[in-house]
């Protein structure tokens, strides 16, 4: 029985992927890696052929139990994790040691032509290991909306972002999950590929104000900020140093980009058309 680790388990990405193993139905043992056992236990009760092991990113004594006996592993990069030689370097070496020859690696959209971001550096970690890889790089997450972006939306009824018109290939995080579910389930009819995933729409901030203005019935504005800005309206509301720069360069760096591709992998993968973002507002139309 091939065994998968499921990293990031109990986040917005992670609990999607093992929402869509189980409900796809898998022959494989699906394990959770956690840094909260109970509270996983709690989020997932009605999986109940999940197991869980103690993983945490930032605590490399987890990695040798969690990882014994695993062929396929699921990574991510939790968001405020932007020191990849400290943090994913001793990983993927004992991932190496392992003999763990298949991870699935959730990147981001354009990670190869940016050696600055975490990802692109990651990435060229798993291919330096000598593992197999997929590496997964999606669009924008439509659900950063409901997350990072939704106090200001709340409270403000404003989107405050150094994006400029730079438009981004908007992607639901349940449609990243079914993907995942697929592609490591099947990972050997994948392998050493990477693969875009988006929806169907490119769409500035501009377009995803109205959007939001019109499923809710009141206004919501962008406000485009520079990044000196930016980093200093949300270092006064205390958020992590480097979860800002992140934050900057997702934002910003598209705007010294040519316009992101549309792909049709969620397609030809699920059979299925991908959500579109006011399907996905309507969808969560209390949260805003």
């Amino acid at each position: 029985m091939k065994h998968i680790l499921i990293t990031g388990a109990t986040g917005n990405v992670g609990s999607e992927v093992i929402k869509s193993i189980f409900s796809r139905g898998t022959d494989s043992k699906i394990i959770a890696g956690v840094r909260n056992i109970p509270g996983a236990k709690q989020q997932f009760q009605d999986f109940k052929d999940l197991d869980y092991r103690d993983f945490d990113f930032e605590d490399p004594q987890t990695f040798d139990r969690s990882l014994d006996n695993i062929d396929c592993l699921f990574l991510l990069r939790p968001p405020h994790i932007s020191d990849v030689e400290k943090y994913f370097k001793p990983l993927i070496q004992k991932i190496t040691g392992k003999g763990i020859k298949q991870v699935v690696f959730l990147s981001v959209q354009g990670a190869e032509k940016s050696k600055i971001i975490p990802h692109n550096k990651i990435e060229r970690l798993i291919r330096d290991s000598g593992s197999d890889f997929i590496f997964l790089r999606p669009g924008y997450f439509m659900q950063n909306l409901t997350t990072s972006l939704l106090k200001d939306i709340q409270e403000k009824r404003e989107i405050i972002l150094p994006a400029g018109k730079a438009k981004f290939s908007w992607i639901d995080i349940s449609n990243i999950g079914e993907t995942a579910a697929i592609l490591l389930d099947n990972f050997e009819l994948h392998k050493n590929k990477e693969i875009d995933l988006t929806g169907s729409e490119n769409l500035d901030f501009y377009a995803v104000s109205e959007t939001l203005s019109v499923v809710t019935g009141t206004e919501v504005r962008y406000i485009n900020v520079n990044p000196l800005k930016f980093f200093r309206i949300k270092k006064r509301e205390g958020l992590n140093s480097g979860l800002i720069i992140v934050m900057i360069m997702l934002h910003f760096v598209p705007r010294l980009q040519k316009e992101p591709g549309l792909s049709d992998n969620y397609e030809i993968l699920t059979g299925k058309k991908p959500t579109s973002l006011r399907e996905f507002a309507e969808r969560e139309r209390l949260h805003f």
